[in-house]
């Protein structure tokens, strides 16, 4: 069957059951659910009619569409942390009711880590997916009293990072660059600030957090391994609102408002940390002017134009500074842009137009003195339109449609220098553009009370763009060396001339059978096309790292994932728990030679391997939601291998974030209505790491020599941590809006010494006449000992 028929049969079945609904006489009730406190509309709130048990969830937007036979029924809606609304509606003909809920103040002190239905969890299709609410983000213990969104996703199962301080965060298997960072739709190339230690999201401007591990609905696409999706608050339409907090290590500072009210509202958030402005008194006179900060900026304006229309306008800028006065200086960041347009062409059918620009740059100076200087650039920007439908057909079936065009510019990097007074001739790697173009389809569809399937696909295609030079390279003769430029294979490229296309067809599927209220099973397969590629061979990644676009040497990534859970409630929604086995075959992955040049190389690709991996695993995550201790446990057991033609034996062997067993436990208790405490602790495999087996004899002194080459032959040792915290609320007075709240912690509250890296050097001393010269094993630690911290917190 050719390709063109089996898409046609796919999309044919995926409305014709669809359709079978709707043949009695049915109206639609619709509208938004919104924060009666602030305006903001609700991710996930319930809708349902007592009287039928019927109900939907609103979507990103807050929208729902709830279609019902003729009727008088009671509508309800739910929201955790929420009191629940409840009206007699006469639905005789097609009506709108926009709902606004009320703070339950009794549910305030729980910590849930899902704003959905408390039995999500069982009765959604949707599986490998997580959501945390801000609320509890807020409350988790953090380094230096700050919280942070990625740190708070690696307590979560499946997720992990490569040790203390690394940038980015793994996820079931995959590297860093196998996730797509979304804020607001726009993607985010590094999502740390301080070299990992923080990340760019605002916790005071941030709404919603989703990560989604497996069983990745079709509308989105473009990374092999996760989705992490941020959205970002729309301003409170209500009231001027400010809020904030000062810290050990930075400020921040969050001001919303309406414009016009209940109609136009905005939301600026700031933050920016001083660690160099408090050391600076305590630094020798040379280095008084260095710089190690951060600073970001984000901002966000919504337009509820009419019934039918709402624009959106949001923006973040953010930008690390790190350098030594006299020496060298650097600096990163990411600059994004996103307007959206909500509109409704009747009840049943929402479109959202989104599109984004978004910005990753880095620079890197050398300097000792005026006479002698290097500079270096490198930037990927991103240009991109999608508009994507949601049609309403019943309760049974929701069908998204879409499609996305993605134009990417990379500068691998750019140098201009100095010598003796000089200038020297610019050099520059070539810039590379691509178009990434793509159209889906899926549906979630309730068959019957038990069973629920989401289905769907995607084509893709990507086309590497000229102007560009590009080169064919000769097969090694040797595995795992340097393989150089044909002679005479160079071939040169107009503007918007296609040097390579690739197509991919992305099937998804996903399945739900629901037992009953408390227990359901659940099965979904995705297949993923990655055209983007971050280049890095380094155990963590870091800013120095470059993005890469397919090209006629380097070959789109692709992976499966096959993943079956079950999933239990307990206790009256009280206890959750749920258990996930998957598997991750991936093909075309980046690996690297021996001695890789990676940095300004213009015959890059000859340094780059093409690698197959897997990963597989099982993950357990039980949860307590409600009462005055709360929490969860996760814990994971996987592993992550790749096998490339020439290294180790051509055999499988570990990748560098492979880590067999991971642990977290998390913890919280509401003593009072003042004092609240929170404990984490983690407990890691440590990660592969490549060890010397021999050593070599040179004047006396031994060299460290792996005999064998075998890459991530040994690991380090296991990573484990405590962090605890106590919350202080200030005294609530009535009629006042004025709320503040202390935050005291301890970060590695036993000064574990938890090893980042180990390397090896020859012993500085001289061994007696005739003895073997020993090595020393240097463990690095980037945290080593205990960080107390003091926040205060404040809003109005």
């Amino acid at each position: 069957m050719s390709e063109v028929k089996r898409i046609t049969l796919i999309i044919f079945c995926l409305f014709t059951s669809s359709f079978l609904y709707g043949q009695t006489k049915n109206y639609t009730l619709s509208g938004y659910i919104k924060d009666g406190t602030s305006g903001e509309t609700l991710i996930g709130a319930t809708i349902y009619a007592n009287e039928l048990k019927a109900g939907v969830v609103t979507n990103s937007y807050g929208f729902y569409s709830l279609t019902l036979p003729e009727g008088v029924y009671t509508i309800t809606s739910t929201f955790v942390g929420f009191q629940n609304f409840s009206k007699k509606i006469n639905l005789n003909e097609n009506k709108k009711l926009n709902i606004e809920l009320t703070g339950n103040e009794t549910e305030l002190d729980e910590v849930l880590i899902t704003g959905e239905r408390e039995d999500a969890n069982v009765s959604d299709v949707q599986m490998s997916t997580q959501k945390m609410e801000i609320e509890t983000i807020l409350k988790i213990p953090a380094l230096l009293g700050e919280v942070d969104i990625i740190k708070s996703i690696q307590l979560l199962p499946g997720v992990s990072s490569v040790g203390e301080g690394a940038t980015g965060f793994n996820v079931r298997g995959g590297g860093i660059g196998q996730n797509l960072v979304l804020l607001d739709e726009a993607p985010v190339f590094n999502s740390s600030h301080l070299f990992g230690f923080f990340s760019v999201f605002n916790p005071d401007a941030v709404k919603d957090v989703k990560l989604i591990k497996g069983g990745i609905p079709a509308q989105y696409g473009g990374r092999i391994s996760s989705i992490l999706d941020v959205r970002m608050k729309e301003g409170n339409s209500k009231q001027l609102t400010v809020q904030g907090g000062i810290g050990v290590i930075f400020s921040r500072l969050t001001v919303e408002a309406p414009i016009i009210k209940d109609k136009m509202s905005f939301l600026i958030a700031g933050r920016r940390s001083y660690i160099d402005i408090l050391a600076k008194p305590f630094l020798e006179e040379d280095l008084r002017d260095s710089k190690f900060n951060f600073w970001d900026l984000t901002a966000k304006l919504n337009y509820d134009v009419n019934e039918n229309n709402k624009i959106f306008l949001s923006a973040y800028w953010g930008r690390d500074n790190f350098g030594a006065a006299g020496t060298f200086d650097s600096g990163w960041g990411n600059v994004t842009g996103t307007f959206r347009w909500n509109h409704l062409f009747n009840d049943k059918l929402f479109l959202n137009t989104t599109a984004y620009i978004s910005d990753y740059d880095y620079n890197l100076t050398f300097q000792q003195d005026d006479t002698d200087a290097f500079n270096w650039k490198s930037r990927v920007k991103t240009y991109s339109v999608k508009p994507e439908f949601t049609w309403y057909l019943g309760n049974h079936s929701t069908v998204t449609f879409g499609g996305q065009s993605i134009y990417y510019d990379f500068s691998p990097g750019t140098t201009t220098a100095k010598s003796g007074g000089q200038e020297l001739p610019p050099f520059a790697l070539q810039n590379q553009y691509a178009l990434e173009n793509a159209i889906y389809i899926g549906n979630d569809h309730k068959i019957s009370k038990a069973i629920t399937i989401q289905y769907g696909i995607r084509g893709s295609s990507f086309t590497y763009l000229g102007p560009v030079t590009t080169y064919e390279y000769e097969e090694a003769v040797i595995p795992n060396t340097r393989r150089d430029p044909i002679p005479g294979s160079e071939k040169v490229y107009d503007d918007w001339e296609p040097v390579e296309t690739y197509f991919s067809l992305e099937p998804r599927f996903a399945i739900k059978y629901q037992f009953n209220e408390k227990n359901s099973f659940k099965a979904s397969y995705t297949h993923m096309a990655q055209y983007i590629h971050l280049i890095s061979n380094t155990s963590a990644a870091s800013p120095l790292d470059i993005w890469s676009p397919s090209t006629n040497n380097i070959v789109p990534q692709r992976g499966d994932q096959y993943a079956l859970g079950y999933f239990r409630n307990m206790n009256d929604n009280m206890f959750e728990f749920s258990t996930e086995v998957y598997y991750k075959p991936m093909r075309n992955l980046i690996d690297y030679i021996n001695g890789a040049d990676l940095l300004l190389n213009p015959n890059l690709e000859g340094d780059l391997l093409n690698s197959t991996g897997r990963a597989y695993g099982i993950e357990f995550y039980l949860r307590k939601k409600k009462g005055k201790y709360t929490g969860w446990l996760s814990y994971t057991l996987a592993r992550s291998e790749q096998i490339t033609e020439g290294i180790n034996q051509s055999q499988y062997y570990p990748r560098r974030f492979d880590q067999a067993h991971n642990l977290t436990l998390s913890n919280f208790y509401t003593l009072n209505d003042r004092w609240s405490f929170a404990a984490n602790f983690s407990l890691i495999s440590g990660t592969p790491s490549t060890f010397p087996t021999n050593q070599i004899q040179v004047q006396g002194y031994g060299v460290p020599h792996n005999v064998d080459g075998l890459r991530n032959n040994q690991r380090i040792p296991y990573y484990h941590r405590l962090d605890v915290s106590a919350t202080l609320q200030g005294k609530k007075k009535p009629n006042r809006r004025w709320h503040h709240y202390w935050v005291f912690g301890f970060y590695n509250t036993y000064a574990r010494k938890n090893p980042y890296s180990i390397y090896f050097l020859p012993s500085e001393e001289r061994p007696p006449q005739g003895q073997p010269a020993p090595n020393q094993a240097i463990q690095f630690s980037v945290l080593a000992n205990i960080i107390p911290s003091v926040s205060f917190n404040f809003k109005w």
